[in-house]
């Protein structure tokens, strides 16, 4: 009998766990389509509420405001492409093609989903402004990734103030495709 009770627990406990996933998925989701549409400003967690279908008393149980919220989305935005860059990294390719790679997977597509939305310079400055400790994690994931293909500090440095200065003008996806393309030709030819 206690075996069935303890298994019906881990079944009760694996469901509320799939549930619980769900939702947070349907979350984000939600969360940055409204956050790309309307911007981090105007955005409220009564847009998000709506958009995902879920009470905002749910909201608030799963993140205390919309700063966190936002902190998540671009969390979620940047880690789910972390495991791809780093498998291009160990993978077999020149210099070049790894770091060509890489700026892909975590800038130019990332990139490509902000600026297809209505606010993206408004999105853009929000990630920046509002969570900077977070904008500086993935700052340095990314200088990590730079430096393995690049070998030094200095050079990785130097590449990625390069490469950051390509966005300011907030070009379209195909645009600083080729910026890096020939950022890279220049440092790793």
């Amino acid at each position: 009998m206690v075996n069935v009770e303890r298994d019906e627990a881990r079944r009760r406990a694996s469901l509320d766990a799939e549930r619980d996933a769900s939702r947070r998925r349907v979350l984000l989701d939600a969360a940055r389509a409204c956050f790309l549409q309307f911007g981090y400003a105007k955005t409220s967690l009564d847009d998000i509420a709506r958009r995902a279908n879920l009470s905002r008393p749910l909201i608030y149980r799963k993140y205390k405001n919309k700063e966190e919220l936002f902190g998540a989305v671009y969390d979620d935005t940047f880690d789910a492409r972390y495991p791809e860059a780093e498998k291009v990294l160990a993978g077999r390719g020149s210099r070049r093609d790894k770091l060509l790679r890489i700026y892909e997977i975590i800038v130019v597509e990332t990139w490509a989903i902000m600026m297809a939305s209505p606010m993206p310079s408004e999105f853009y400055e929000a990630c920046m402004r509002v969570l900077p400790e977070i904008h500086a994690k993935h700052e340095r994931r990314l200088f990590d990734l730079t430096k393995e293909v690049l070998g030094t500090k200095e050079v990785a440095e130097v590449f990625m103030l390069a490469a950051e200065g390509l966005m300011t003008d907030l070009p379209s996806a195909p645009v600083l495709r080729k910026r890096i393309q020939l950022l890279t030709e220049r440092f790793v030819g």
